[in-house]
């Protein structure tokens, strides 16, 4: 599974369940949106977790199972274990790693069990993390991932599209790989403990008034095992989670459940296909508040907008409108999506040549 398929399938309802498996993580990143450290524990329950994947069933399933964290390969046996449950089902699996393991040229036994048990493998790169795993390693270690015939890709963040970190690893994976691993690029977001870094602006979407939430379409399985409707950290740490996102919690509940609740909630169609600026804008009586994530927290206060989604997204005309937008987002294509939720100017390199281009040899900069 190569990482334009991954990011493509990201606008449809329920096609990919994310799940953060710890909020633990080796590195102390100073822009981490989750504040993750090996400080703190907060984890789902590993039993409630492998009883939620064991009731994918083979027509009722996400297509995409990302794993996240903090960093998920301190749980490789978990990872491992996950996976193969998922795949049984006929998900495919993917995992987003900080890289902790690489430092020096190590690759661990276990840990290369559990990514070699994966369908996609990806790694964080920025400048922080370069301050504790040096970028030389990172690469060496995609490379011995590729050969072991694994999927991979890079997901860059920096401060922006003219951030001269960005042009230099860009150029360095690029030297190492050439087109067989795509990249993933992002801007650091005022989460975590990056909320003091950059400036705040408006996540998510664009600030047009009609703006679908891509966000809301994959459930997340949260820290603390709560099912969100929407993977914005904000939502994601935010307790009580806002009613209209809360899709339950896998102590108590399976994928069907969690699926049939957010795919027949016509608040969360409405977001998927309009966002909430424009629900506020048709239905609320009063102004929406500022900011596009929270004026989607707002709904649940709201319920003349909540009235007016049941009116009009429920039923049959629910469903139309919320198969439209995703056709519409699935045929502008993975790029498109990236150029509206990442880093615009580095949008294209979602896509790799990984079929046609041989692989460089070398090792990269050994940054």
């Amino acid at each position: 599974m190569d990482l334009a398929e991954l990011v493509g399938l990201r606008p449809v309802p329920c096609g990919g369940l994310l799940v953060a498996l710890t909020r633990r993580c080796p590195m102390s990143c100073a822009h981490c949106s989750t504040g993750s450290s090996l400080s703190v524990s907060e984890e789902p329950d590993p039993e409630h977790l492998l009883r939620f994947v064991g009731s994918f069933g083979a027509e009722d399933r996400p297509d995409v199972v990302m794993m996240t964290g903090g960093e998920p390969l301190l749980l490789p046996d978990l990872v491992t274990r996950l996976a193969g449950l998922a795949q049984t089902a006929g998900s495919r699996v993917a995992l987003l790693s900080g890289m902790f393991f690489a430092r020096d040229g190590r690759f661990p036994d276990r840990i290369m069990r559990a990514v070699t048990a994966l369908d996609h493998f990806s790694a964080s790169m920025d400048v922080h993390h370069e301050r504790e795993v040096p970028r030389g390693d990172v690469l060496r270690a995609l490379r011995a991932v590729l050969d072991a015939g694994i999927p991979v890709s890079v997901h860059l963040t920096g401060t922006g599209p003219d951030d001269p970190y960005l042009a230099d690893a860009v150029a360095d994976v690029r030297r190492t790989f050439g087109a067989r691993v795509p990249m993933l690029v992002n801007e650091v977001r005022p989460l975590g403990r990056a909320a003091g870094l950059v400036r705040a602006t408006p996540p998510g979407p664009d600030g047009s008034l009609v703006s679908p939430c891509t966000l809301a379409a994959w459930p997340v399985v949260a820290f603390d095992g709560t099912v969100a409707a929407c993977c914005n950290q904000w939502t994601v740490d935010r307790r009580p989670v806002p009613p209209h996102l809360r899709l339950g919690h896998i102590a108590d509940d399976d994928w069907p459940t969690v699926r049939e609740r957010s795919l027949g909630s016509p608040v969360l169609r409405m977001l998927r296909a309009v966002g909430p600026r424009r629900m506020h804008a048709r239905y609320a009586s009063s102004p929406a508040p500022a900011g596009y994530c929270r004026s989607c927290h707002a709904l649940g206060d709201r319920p003349d907008v909540l009235a007016g989604a049941a009116r009009e997204a429920g039923g049959r005309v629910g469903e139309l409108l919320d198969q439209l937008s995703t056709e519409q987002q699935l045929a502008a294509g993975p790029a498109a999506l990236v150029r509206r939720m990442g880093c615009a100017r580095y949008a294209h390199l979602v896509e790799s040549d990984a079929v046609h281009e041989p692989l460089p040899a070398g090792e990269g900069s050994g940054r």
